[in-house]
């Protein structure tokens, strides 16, 4: 249970709780066992004599120790019930704290429908141990104590003939509890696997129909639900020879002890009250073997889960606040030197010495995978960055608060992401002040990024829901509404990375004419294939093969005659053809 260790401090920020509900469930079990033992003396003094008040009195007190335990039995179950379900709200909310930290490194290497199988499913059967599993786990081993104890002082002898059984069915609980783990972990990770086709398949609805490939992700969750089918088969072979198994020996274990107890109550050498409370104590103790089987099937379940969680609790995040310098306020100036960057040891970025000024206009043009995208995410650290060699303000990023790092950088990255949420909840996303000052900054962010004139088409305005990763939205629309959301910031740097591909010549002059007058003042990162998003800018560098090939104005690059001049003669020609077409 080396996984379920991990869970201790939670655990121990709840034991005062614990402790009351512990104490209720003593309670709880000494009222049980006791009703026996009354029944005991009844049988015994009815035997001698039946009277009214006898009956009143034993009757009495067997119905007072049943209310009071179920009192005792209800409080338990509310405090150990109620402290299992803050601990797995605990965990979640640590979990989910520990994801959004993790690099984007880490989201390439893992499937989202895994990550949330074990956020929901796994987080379930850990709960369980919490709950039910230590509940009854220690009522199981107080009934087990009480129970033995009385029946001790009964008779040893029969004690010993009932507790034969008991041994067997620990051997029986040890055989099946590793195989119980190991095929109960196998479940899990198809019904991860099912969660991951079911995520790509929904996400992917418009390609999955454009491709008329719908019969075939129906026959692919088909097969992984028909393959969870049989696992969960296997598993429930394992219950399936458990359970009866412990029943067999409990009943065998009963028959011997009436048979053997009768002879003794017959002989005298026990009374006929003690027979009584004796096989009452026998009845009680099933409980706790079966219980046994189920706990240990809890406690397998919560381990196996468990360490699915524990695997992402253990990522470490590549990016951190390592010793931080006191910054507060970035001015925009950034600087790239000696830079070489590599995935997994393929490199990616090579010797890129480049330093822009605070406030100036810098565009990155190249042809695809020259590492355009890359270089402008190391600014805000997307991707760490070896040491010294980004600086923004003359400090290292990665010495940086991410906070203020982050503050600073108002992204657009290439893949626009919208949460399924309203028009206007998107483009404050980044904004934390409340009232009429979240609504201007929206609306002026909507202007610039020419979304308010759609935006006003809208049947409910900014209350527009987007739906799903702005499912509802064009391309374009989408694109100006995550620009919207990086100017809404006021950031003092400001990167897009190819934020226009998706909008018309025409918007994208009114957008560039906007950003004209935002962009004073402010650092700003253009990425584009277009040369008439670029043109004015300050610097153009070229990218190939992860270099800085070229760098200079637009009428410098034309002049040369290299890349981007043979990018700007070939879109020229593409701009003839479309006007004499």
């Amino acid at each position: 249970m080396r996984y379920l260790r991990r869970l201790l401090p939670y655990v121990r920020r709840h034991r005062a709780r614990i402790a009351g509900g512990l104490l209720c469930l003593v309670l709880t079990t000494a009222l049980s066992v006791a009703s026996p033992w009354v029944l005991r003396y009844a049988v015994d003094d009815l035997t001698l004599r039946v009277t009214r008040e006898k009956l009143w009195l034993y009757s009495g007190l067997i119905v007072g120790l049943v209310l009071l335990e179920g009192v005792f039995r209800y409080y338990m179950r509310m405090v150990l019930i109620s402290v299992s379900r803050e601990i797995e709200y605990e965990l979640r909310g640590d979990l989910f704290a520990h994801l959004t930290r993790l690099s984007a490194r880490y989201y390439q290497s893992h499937r989202v429908g895994d990550i949330m199988s074990r956020a929901t499913n796994d987080m379930s059967a850990v709960r369980n141990v919490l709950g039910p599993g230590i509940m009854y786990t220690a009522n199981t081993v107080a009934t087990f104590v009480g129970t033995v104890a009385l029946m001790l002082r009964i008779s040893p002898r029969l004690l010993g003939l009932a507790l034969v059984p008991l041994a067997l069915v620990s051997i029986l609980v040890r055989y099946f509890g590793q195989r119980i783990h190991d095929r109960f972990e196998s479940v899990q990770a198809q019904l991860a696997e099912m969660n991951v086709i079911v995520q790509e398949s929904l996400s992917g609805a418009r390609v999955v129909r454009a491709y008329a490939q719908e019969p075939h992700e129906v026959a692919r969750f088909e097969a992984a639900n028909q393959e969870y089918v049989r696992r969960n088969r296997g598993l429930i072979h394992m219950f399936g020879a458990l359970y009866p198994g412990i029943q067999l020996l409990m009943g065998t274990g009963a028959v011997l002890v009436l048979w053997l107890g009768g002879r003794m109550a017959v002989a005298g050498r026990i009374t006929l009250g003690e027979f009584v409370a004796f096989g009452a104590y026998l009845a009680m103790l099933h409980w706790p073997k079966i219980a046994l089987g189920w706990v240990v099937n809890i406690f397998e379940r919560g381990e196996a889960s468990m360490g699915r969680i524990a695997e992402m609790l253990d990522a470490p995040p590549e990016i951190r606040d390592d010793q931080p310098e006191p910054v507060a306020r970035l001015q925009g100036e950034v600087e790239f030197r000696s830079l070489t960057f590599a995935y997994d040891g393929v490199p990616v970025l090579r010797d890129i010495d480049l330093k822009v000024p605070a406030g100036a206009t810098v565009a990155v043009v190249g042809p695809t995978g020259s590492g355009k995208s890359t270089l402008v995410s190391l600014i805000p650290r997307l991707y760490e960055a070896p040491p010294g060699t980004v600086y923004v303000d003359g400090h290292d990023v990665r010495r940086i608060p991410l906070a203020t790092l982050r503050g600073a950088v108002g992204f657009v990255p290439q893949e626009t992401f919208l949460f399924s949420d309203t028009v206007r909840e998107n483009v404050a996303f980044g904004l934390s002040p409340d009232g009429q000052e979240v609504e201007e900054r929206v609306a002026w962010a909507a202007g610039v990024a020419q979304l308010a004139p759609d935006v006003a088409d809208f049947p409910q305005g900014y209350d527009t829901f987007v739906g799903e990763r702005g499912i509802t939205l064009s391309g374009g629309q989408k694109q100006r509404t995550a620009l919207a959301r990086a100017l809404a910031v006021l950031p003092r740097i400001l990167v897009l990375d190819d934020a226009l591909s998706a909008v018309d010549t025409y918007t994208e002059e009114g957008i560039l004419k906007g950003l004209k007058q935002v962009r004073s003042g402010r650092t700003t990162f253009l990425v584009s294939h277009r040369v008439s998003t670029v043109k004015d800018a300050d610097l153009i560098v070229v990218l190939r093969d992860g270099r800085i090939v070229e760098r200079g104005t637009h009428d410098e690059l034309v002049s040369r005659g290299g890349f981007y001049a043979d990018l700007h003669r070939r879109q020229l020609l593409e701009e003839e053809v479309e006007r004499t077409a």
